[in-house]
């Protein structure tokens, strides 16, 4: 089972359908359980997919409109039920925080959780730890919304020909990762002769926007890409009137900004059958899917140096 993954809890737009639950994303990334858009019915769905309250780590929010938020107070209350071990953080458009609110407490429950709310009011990072940033931007779409990126920081990949080159082996190596640099035979190896940066993985979710520059910034080189496909591109002009994005559209997107795999979800309720957003996408992309409810799509691996 792979450590990055995104795994599927919903993926209609604005209304569930038979076959789909309304918008949820479970991104399990290392130790690191982000859900993204929890609509209504994703605590029942996170049971199906044998996923627990315990592993998410963070929430990210979009927007406020009920299909990307409904769901929340059920998790929130979930956390505190099954005792969360850790702090959970919750980022969302500052302007819903009326609409967080209600959400945070829609009914009477124990309370016991540490929920840190970190309502976004502009583009940039929202949170940095040892191996990854979280990013968001705004998106355009008709009430304040927000699309966010995950990016791996870049590392030195050691090149195993270039360690031997220099006698390094064992837990030479491991001194030279810690500090840096070692000394060989009187001489000091830096890391960087010995290895190449490489960048690390990233990922990006747009949801419920029209085609715009920060979508284009937020999917920029990303390993993993899910993107709202809510039309197929014969309605286009129905999709700019909604503020939504075609199967086409999102490939343009993922094409331009050179992702490696685009995840096409948020489908509207009047399609059954998904093969024509994918016939439209890989018109531009090869790696593309159209996701159903629980589906597991890994972030892809990207090549060593040799």
């Amino acid at each position: 089972m792979s450590n990055r993954e995104l795994i599927v809890l919903g993926s209609a737009s604005q209304v569930p359908t038979r076959h789909r639950n309304h918008n949820a994303y479970f991104l399990r990334w290392d130790e690191e359980g982000i859900l993204f858009d929890p609509g209504e019915g994703t605590q029942r769905q996170m049971t199906h997919a044998g996923l627990s309250a315990r592993q998410v780590t963070r929430i990210c929010i979009t927007h406020f409109h009920g299909d990307h938020a409904l769901g929340l107070p059920g998790i929130i209350q979930r956390l505190s039920l099954d005792s969360a071990p850790h702090p959970v953080e919750i980022y969302y458009p500052a302007s819903g925080q009326a609409f967080y609110e209600r959400l945070r407490h829609a009914t009477v429950f124990m309370d016991k959780a540490t929920i840190v709310p970190r309502p976004i009011a502009k583009d940039g990072v929202l949170a940095e730890t040892k191996g990854f940033k979280l990013s968001a931007a705004r998106l355009e779409h008709s009430v304040d919304t927000f699309g966010f990126r995950l990016e791996e920081h870049a590392r030195v990949q050691l090149i195993p020909a270039r360690l031997a080159e220099h006698g390094l082996s064992g837990p030479r190596v491991g001194e030279l990762q810690r500090r840096g640099m070692v000394e060989v035979g009187g001489h000091i190896v830096r890391l960087e002769e010995v290895g190449e940066k490489r960048e690390g993985q990233s990922f990006a979710f747009i949801m419920d926007t029209r085609p715009c520059a920060n979508a284009g910034r937020l999917a920029e080189g990303v390993d993993l890409l899910v993107c709202e496909s809510t039309y197929l591109d014969s309605e286009r002009e129905e999709a700019h009137g909604h503020f939504h994005m075609t199967a086409r559209q999102a490939a343009e997107l993922a094409h331009a900004a050179k992702a490696q795999r685009l995840v096409l979800t948020h489908f509207s309720q009047r399609y059954e059958d998904t093969a024509p957003f994918v016939q439209e996408a890989q018109a531009l992309v090869q790696d593309v899917v159209a996701v159903r409810d629980l589906d597991h799509v890994e972030v892809p691996k990207r090549a060593r140096a040799e």
